[in-house]
């Protein structure tokens, strides 16, 4: 009887999964943060709003009560079924309520974290 029922139920059980994985955890696409795509950063410009700041990157995630003039953009995807990790980020510095230096690991057109006091056309 365990035999017939085990040949019935064992091609199904087969057919539904991949038998090379059929001992490995399932794991889902995980993205966290805000994503930030080399099209939105290179919109920043030297002299814009926080308000201009956030509609081009969004609402800012990490918020530090003790640097008012610091915004801190990370962005974190693991793929399913791999162990790769994309990992993004970007801190962005105000003056007066205007944005002045962009560091971070997305390049721009702003002054970049390796050399803060030379501008783009110093650079060229």
């Amino acid at each position: 009887m365990r035999t017939i029922l085990l040949v019935l139920l064992l091609p199904p059980l087969l057919a539904a999964c991949n038998p090379l994985r059929a001992l490995s955890v399932y794991t889902m696409e995980v993205q966290q943060g805000n994503y930030l795509s080399q099209e939105a950063v290179s919109k920043l410009q030297a002299g814009m709003t926080r308000d201009q700041v956030r509609f081009v990157l969004g609402t800012v995630v990490l918020v530090n009560i003790f640097h008012d003039n610091r915004w801190d953009y990370v962005y974190r995807r693991r793929r399913a079924d791999s162990r790769e990790v994309e990992e993004r980020r970007l801190s962005l510095f105000f003056e007066n309520d205007r944005l002045v230096r962009i560091e971070g690991d997305v390049a721009t057109g702003l002054e970049t974290a390796t050399n803060p006091g030379e501008t783009a056309e110093q650079k060229k």
